[in-house]
């Protein structure tokens, strides 16, 4: 079975992401292919679906299991160079697309599957949307120009969504920006037919067909202004600090979250976040590029195979980060994720 299905029908392209089994998880063998299928419709047809198949996922986010699984060393990194470079650039050419792309998001989208839809003029949301940053529970941070994104939330929305792997939900995620519509996914099989039969501007179609979201309430609203007060701290400990200080039954489960993801995870990615708003996104995805090499070459921690183990392989939900603590995390350790990798090792992006 193709890992994923290419298509055009009245001048659209339609991507197909087909490995349900697997929440349809980005592997090597899919970015490899759809990368140049982009580059390819931008000359070819005059707008671009991606979807998922089996009706439980968009995307469940990138493989990693497939990079880890044999330790540290030699071999994961040449794995997981491989991947990240292709899905990198994939999502570099999703930002820069000539033509419209609309993701239809219906169903589990985190990490990877963020990456490969965010990045586009058009992401349709469902009830059964449910989206994630994850990263940190894994060991690794927010990835796939997700430092372009996070950053430029409002009320500090992305640093709390990055940090804790926070998940939203149905209309939350196009009330929080990361779906521009949102519509009921009985009617997606026809918003599709739609979007292909009309050829007027993608734009209008989705204004015609989605739901008013000023009806929809956030759920999140009551808890904006503390984010907003709280995740605008520089330092990860300055967060801890305020909610602890804030002591309610929501700071309460931020903290959870915070306690149990990685603690290097979280210094990077509140570094990256912060970088992030000054940079494009080609520029993000460089930073990011390095911050992934050096999480696979395991250098500084081995934290992303010890978060992978615990989560997705042994499933024993009980990773032991090294350092353990956010205090133990030094700076500059941290500071050396960032720092510019050989020419050859670079992220070439066109």
């Amino acid at each position: 079975m193709d890992d994923v299905l290419f298509e055009v029908k009245n001048d659209v392209g339609i991507v197909t992401l087909n490995r349900p089994k697997a929440l349809n998880a980005l592997n090597t063998s899919m970015v490899v292919k759809i990368k140049p299928k982009l580059k390819e419709y931008e000359s070819l047809v005059r707008m671009v679906i991606i979807q998922g198949a089996g009706g439980k996922a968009f995307c469940a986010g990138g493989d990693v299991k497939s990079i880890t699984e044999n330790g540290p060393g030699a071999k994961s990194l040449e794995i997981g160079k491989n991947f990240f470079r292709y899905e990198y650039s994939m999502d570099s050419i999703i930002g820069k697309s000539k033509i419209p792309y609309v993701s239809l998001i219906d169903g589990i989208t985190m990490g990877g599957g963020v990456g490969i839809s965010v990045h586009g003029k058009y992401r349709v949301a469902t009830e059964r949307t449910l989206f994630a940053m994850p990263e940190t529970a894994i060991g690794l941070f927010c990835d796939v120009g997700a430092s372009h994104v996070l950053s430029r939330m409002d009320k500090h929305l992305g640093v709390m969504l990055g940090l804790t792997g926070c998940r939203l939900k149905g209309s939350d995620v196009a009330k929080a920006g990361i779906a521009t519509h949102y519509v009921h996914s009985s009617k997606i099989d026809g918003l599709r037919a739609k979007l292909i039969e009309d050829v007027r501007d993608p734009g209008t179609v989705l204004a015609e067909n989605t739901d008013d979201l000023d009806a929809v309430e956030f759920t999140m609203a009551p808890f904006v202004e503390k984010i907003d007060s709280i995740f605008s701290h520089e330092r990860v400990e300055a967060i801890v600090d305020a909610l602890r200080t804030d002591g309610s039954e929501w700071a309460q489960g931020m903290l959870k979250m915070l306690s149990e993801v990685s603690p290097t995870g979280l210094k990077i990615t509140r570094k990256e976040i912060l970088k992030g708003k000054n940079l494009s996104l080609d520029e993000c995805l460089l930073m990011e590029h390095r911050l992934a090499y050096r999480s696979v070459e395991a250098k500084y921690s081995t934290d992303f195979y010890e978060g992978v183990r615990a989560l997705l392989i042994d499933k024993d939900r009980n990773p032991k980060w090294c350092p353990a603590s956010l205090e133990e995390v030094k700076d500059d350790i941290i500071d050396k994720y960032f720092e510019p990798l050989s020419n050859d090792e670079e992220l070439q992006l066109s």
